[in-house]
């Protein structure tokens, strides 16, 4: 079953002679799914190989253009699966676009700390790139109408939106493909990225950040709670970013002194992910943590969107030290937008009075559970 992806139009404008598209993102979000539906009109020879084989890595890791050439024959099109385990492969990936007339190629990788420090520097100039996530509701929506939309909406604060959780039959079958993917994949990378082996420490710094998603996050108190340094926990995060599990967002600040810059939240890029971490998968009405999960889903909803539609924005959250704030900011276009979310629409937001008189030409809004589809489609 392919659910139609947003990036199939964005990798058909991307492709071109002499020039490497890569695409990141987690394991399992699809984006094998995704190239292989874009080979299916394409009529060049394509050599599609996968960097997770032994003997692709030492073709391709050669460093000589007489092998790559070799390696290639009289195909032009390469797409090379999983491209962060060759070494050298942005050395040798420059080597074929430089001494290749007309070669296209595609690379996928779940890691971009990775991928793009090994092809970053050598294609400078003749690389392109995109992030996959989760199926995005932007994407479902084509697939399906606005009552089940509507009615999928729990599943999907609960369980999340993976390409095969969202296929799934049954809640069963759906925790445990979660709970294969958080295991088998997703602490799986991070242990290999920089031959981490401490699994259980990873394990419980992402359920301590799943029982904080959306609040502001003390570094130095993970440290404490983890019996782990400053510096470990900083690394362990900014790998948990890499791999796409986690999101870090500042704090914005611009014209008050009181206003809280130096602290993050945390978001998750999969509720289902998050919700897996802690074993968490009862019904909305039963839960008591609905309001994190709602924000949790609409900032990670509205990220996908941004991605595909190619809306260029910088995100924050704004807070002063009084305990004023605004969940959302995006800067762009030269303007400021703050959003409040809000799960409940009983109670009416109004926006911070020190956000109006420092930012008046700026723009407020609450989202909530009558307008977001708006915000996120």
């Amino acid at each position: 079953m392919f659910i139609p992806r947003e990036h199939l139009e964005n990798l058909k404008k991307m492709v071109e002679p002499n020039k490497v598209v890569s695409i990141f993102g987690s394991r399992r979000v699809g984006k094998t799914t995704l190239i292989k539906e874009y080979l299916r009109n394409v009529r060049e020879k394509v050599l599609f190989v996968t960097g997770d084989d032994i003997d692709v890595q030492k073709s391709l890791s050669s460093q000589s253009a007489v092998k790559l050439k070799n390696f290639l024959g009289d195909a032009r099109f390469l797409v090379i699966d999983e491209a962060q385990m060759i070494p050298n492969i942005g050395i040798n990936l420059k080597l074929i676009v430089d001494s290749i007339e007309g070669t296209k190629i595609i690379t996928a990788g779940s890691s971009s700390f990775d991928l793009n420090k090994k092809i970053g520097e050598p294609l400078t100039g003749r690389k392109k790139t995109l992030t996959l996530f989760p199926l995005a509701q932007i994407e479902l929506g084509k697939i399906e109408q606005g009552s089940e939309t509507a009615a999928n909406l729990e599943s999907r604060l609960v369980y999340g939106s993976y390409p095969q959780v969202v296929i799934a039959e049954g809640n069963d079958k759906k925790r445990e493909i979660l709970n294969e993917i958080i295991s088998s994949f997703l602490i799986k990378d991070i242990l290999e990225l920089e031959n981490i082996r401490n699994s259980k420490k990873v394990r419980q710094l992402l359920e301590l950040l799943a029982w904080q998603a959306g609040s502001e996050v003390s570094v130095t108190e993970l440290g404490n709670k983890l019996d782990l340094s400053k510096n470990t926990v900083e690394k362990y995060l900014d790998l948990l970013e890499q791999v796409f599990v986690i999101l870090n967002i500042r704090g914005f600040s611009r014209n008050l002194r009181k206003e809280v810059t130096k602290t993050s939240k945390y978001y998750f890029y999969d509720n289902g992910i998050r919700n897996g971490l802690l074993n968490s998968f009862n019904t909305l009405g039963l839960r008591d943590d609905i309001g994190r999960i709602w924000e949790n889903y609409i900032i990670a909803e509205r990220l996908k969107k941004q991605e595909y539609k190619r809306i260029f924005s910088n995100n924050y959250f704004w807070r002063t030290y009084d305990r004023k704030e605004i969940d959302w900011i995006e800067e762009r276009e030269g303007k400021l937008f703050g959003y409040e979310i809000k799960w409940s629409n009983k109670k009416k937001a109004v926006a911070p009075r020190d956000w109006i008189e420092a930012y008046n030409n700026a723009e407020f809004n609450v989202i909530n559970k009558e307008n977001y589809l708006d915000f996120i489609c």
